[in-house]
């Protein structure tokens, strides 16, 4: 066998064998370089890891880890879910409603699935529950409604994928998730909705402490937390900062919020959760750097070009070799997390994309969009596994409910790759390359 041939399927054991991604992928590399190249080349290991993290936009991701974790800590959620309850008012399916709105709103300001996932479900899953909701439902809908937050900006998915498709402009992909995220909130309500008028939940059942709210009141308390996305998403359009310096911002103004307007955060809280984005971040970068061994080794074997070559020769169909390439996207979600996907199939599926002729910008939404179902879908799932610890509940019980969301944010996933305008409309006439 071929050495890049033993690169993959070392990977493929290792990850079986239960070993880390991270580690996964730079052991593989590193058998590819062994066999293929010359044990000589090992010696790049340290220049490959350090390569691949020395890039200026992945300053971003640890920022925006941070503003989640502010956002979620200054009290940020409680306050998004007592005005849109207050606006929504009592009716059947309201508290689901609540829930898609916030979960979009929070993914505006933290970019990260999970995090906004903890932040909605601490607040809305004792006010459903007590509303009559079963907890798997409203478990699900909340780890899928969180899984936005990989579309709607800022997104930390869609900064590594700038940095890994050459060419891509991060203000265009922010752009084009707005629209895409906004409609799968839409597909995730229906069945929702739906659901919960067939049954009768109510969603009338005011918040502990918010039975007098008004409107107005409660749209004064949330005025912070609606302006962080105007903030971030206003800053990028006049220019007045790039992406990397919008987390910045983003962090600055999350703090504070929370030191001087809600005032539930602490100079100690703070520091707390500085430990707490490192210790994330870590894991995030650890994985990018080891990627970067096997990318090489990758590249230097032409692992990846034969394995494009490969694909490119199941069909001179472009729709349906789409279809396949967004089936394996999906199925590799539920297996794996999105930065490790983003790393290990961009590389083979960039030529792909060319060859098709592909949007990069558009195709780089159809994958979100996929990695976004992996996201709540078992047996990963790491936004649902988040919130059936919350809710105190089995995985297995929230089965049902998850293939319901799956087929609804898959319809709105077919929309996007139907009408290419949903993504790339917005980014156009704004200005941006696309």
């Amino acid at each position: 066998m071929s050495p890049d041939v033993w690169m993959i399927l070392a990977f493929a054991g290792l990850l079986i064998a239960g070993v880390p991604v991270a580690f996964s992928l730079a052991l593989s590399g590193a058998v590819g370089i062994l066999l293929g190249l010359s044990p000589d080349m090992l010696a790049t290991l340290g220049t490959n890891t350090y390569n691949s993290i020395a890039k200026y936009p992945l300053i971003a991701i640890p920022l925006f880890i941070l503003t989640g974790l502010i956002f979620e800590r200054s009290g940020v959620a409680l306050r998004l879910v007592r005005f849109a309850q207050a606006l929504i008012g009592p009716r059947h399916g309201g508290l689901a409603l609540v829930a898609v709105l916030v979960c979009m709103i929070m993914g505006g300001m933290s970019g990260s699935g999970p995090a906004d996932a903890a932040a909605v479900a601490m607040v809305m899953l004792p006010s459903m529950t007590k509303a009559g909701y079963p907890k798997p439902f409203s478990a699900t809908l909340i780890a899928a409604s969180a899984s936005t937050a990989i579309l709607i900006p800022p997104s930390v998915a869609l900064i590594l994928y700038s940095v890994v498709v050459p060419g891509v402009d991060l203000r265009a992909l922010f752009a084009a998730g707005l629209f895409p995220g906004v409609l799968a909130g839409i597909a995730l309500l229906v069945p929702a909705m739906i659901v919960s008028k067939r049954y009768g939940w109510e969603g009338g059942t005011p918040l502990e402490g918010a039975e007098q709210l008004s409107v107005r009141t409660t749209f004064k308390q949330a005025i912070p937390a609606l302006f962080a996305p105007v903030l971030i998403l206003g800053g990028l359009r006049s220019g007045l900062f790039t992406p990397t310096e919008a987390a910045v911002v983003a962090v600055a103004y999350g703090a504070i919020v929370g030191l001087f307007l809600t005032r539930e955060l602490s100079l100690r809280d703070l520091w707390e959760l500085l430990g707490e984005a490192a210790i994330i971040s870590g894991v995030v970068m650890l994985i990018i750097a080891l990627a970067g061994i096997f990318a090489w080794a990758g590249t230097m074997l032409g692992t990846f070009r034969h394995l494009a070559e490969w694909i490119i020769s199941l069909t001179d169909n472009g729709v349906l070799l789409l279809i396949l390439v967004m089936l394996a996207v999906l199925v590799a979600g539920m297996l794996l997390d999105a930065i490790s996907i983003y790393l290990i199939m961009m590389p083979i599926l960039i030529p792909v994309m060319q060859h098709f002729e592909w949007n990069p910008v558009w195709f780089g939404i159809l994958l979100a969009m996929n990695i976004a179902i992996g996201q709540f879908t078992p047996p990963v799932a790491v936004n649902l596994m988040v919130t059936t610890e919350v809710a105190k509940i089995r995985l297995e019980q929230t089965l049902g409910w998850a293939l319901l969301f799956v087929v609804a944010m898959g319809c709105a996933l077919a929309l996007v790759a139907i009408f290419p305008a949903i993504a790339l409309w917005l980014p156009t006439v704004l200005g941006y390359n696309v």
